[in-house]
């Protein structure tokens, strides 16, 4: 799939740390490839990758998302690399000011056609342009080791 088949918003929680951040994905392109890659229940994981330099003031990357058991590429976007340090931010201050269990940020995927795939998820790795993990960039539980 093409990565212009997709649109990334990002929202952030603002002022609210009450508001869940969200990662929401407007797909456009032939729908029963991307259905069949999104099915109900599946667990996802979202990685975000630097394309430039990590300090560049135009910093921008790629969101990926992929199927989290077997490690199977489900989707690609570009995405600015401040935003989704925002939303990794916002999420930290989400999970601290919730007490319950559930995800740090929601993730929505809306298929041309009406479908939407929606979850809650907690980890969010960032990587640098050779692939290294920026652990202090990224959002990932306690008790995650990786």
């Amino acid at each position: 799939m093409r990565r212009d088949y997709f649109t990334l918003e990002l929202r952030e929680a603002g002022d609210d740390p009450a508001e869940q951040p969200t990662v929401r994905i407007e797909y456009d392109g032939p729908s029963d490839e991307l259905e069949t890659r999104l099915t109900p229940g599946t667990d996802l994981d979202l990685a975000f990758r630097f394309q430039t330099d990590v300090e560049a003031p135009d910093a921008d990357g790629v969101l990926a998302v992929t199927e989290r058991l077997t490690g199977e590429f489900v989707l690609e976007v570009n995405a600015d690399a401040d935003a989704v340090l925002g939303l990794v931010d916002a999420a930290r201050a989400y999970d601290t000011a919730e007490s319950e269990s559930r995800g740090c940020y929601a993730l929505e995927i809306d298929i041309a056609g009406g479908d939407t795939y929606t979850t809650e998820e907690r980890t969010l790795l960032v990587y640098d342009g050779d692939g290294s993990l920026l652990r202090n960039r990224s959002l990932i539980p306690s008790g995650v080791e990786l």
